[in-house]
């Protein structure tokens, strides 16, 4: 991205809203002497005015790879803008209270992508923890997404103790029936309650009891299978007859009056 005066002046002066604003008292870089200038924080831009009402800026100072430090000085709430490299400036400001000092301070620092770059790292790292902390049953303890599983809710049992399935079901009308399993009238197993087996697995849900039919009720079913082609017969010819004579009235009434 290139950067010239014109763009840099436009920045420093359009509407966008500003970081912090407000008068501070720049040292001269030659002459020890300060002067009273009006600063615009923008971003990671530190623009110094003459006036408030100046149009364009007199300097711009980069807060990148610096430091802000408080300094002794003949003014008092100092503080300074430090760069790393030998023949870097230094410059020192000072504010005109101590509220307005810290509030400065403050901002200069967070001014710079380098901490934006470190808060955006810890936020993820948080984000990361509070994702797969539940899980491992620990709030700093990382654990694979893949690695979790559900615990039984009901007590452990050894597998020793575990009732020995049949190896074929009996079956009634092609379906299980479950309370036909051998041992089905000893006490019911109150593991089954809190639906996981041994393993962890979530338990199917019980078939409902088959129920049979009568010997009356197949008689009647038997009997209205028998009668139902005759009764659809009779109704659609009925209401075949009453489709034509209509339809035979509405051509009649069509055709008009004959002479």
């Amino acid at each position: 991205m290139k950067l010239n005066e014109r763009s840099l002046a436009f920045y420093a002066t359009c509407d966008s809203p500003a970081d912090n604003a407000g008068f501070l008292y720049k040292r001269g870089e030659r002459h020890t002497a300060y002067h009273r200038r009006w600063f615009v924080l923008k971003g990671n831009m530190l623009f110094y005015f003459e006036e408030r009402e100046s149009r364009e800026p007199v300097g711009v100072i980069v807060l990148e790879g610096c430091t802000v430090e408080l300094c002794d000085s003949a003014e008092e709430f100092a503080f300074a803008i430090c760069f790393s490299g030998t023949k870097s400036r230094t410059y020192v400001l000072a504010a005109e209270s101590q509220a307005a000092m810290e509030s400065w301070v403050k901002s200069l620092s967070r001014a710079s992508f380098d901490y934006m770059r470190l808060v955006v790292r810890e936020l993820e790292k948080q984000l990361e923890e509070m994702r797969w902390g539940p899980a491992s049953g620990c709030g700093g303890c990382r654990q694979l997404p893949g690695s979790w599983k559900p615990k039984p809710l009901g007590p452990e049992r050894s597998p020793e103790r575990l009732p020995a399935l049949p190896a074929i079901l009996p079956k009634e009308n092609g379906c299980a029936v479950w309370n036909n399993v051998p041992g089905a009238d000893r006490p019911p197993d109150t593991s089954i309650c809190s639906g996981y087996d041994s393993e962890g697995n979530p338990r199917p849900p019980p078939l409902p009891p088959r129920r049979r039919a009568s010997s009356s009720e197949a008689g009647s079913a038997g009997v209205a299978a028998a009668e139902s082609p005759s009764t659809f017969c009779r109704l659609h010819e009925r209401y075949g007859q009453e489709v034509a004579r209509l339809r035979q009235d509405w051509l009649e009434r069509r055709r008009g009056p004959r002479p």
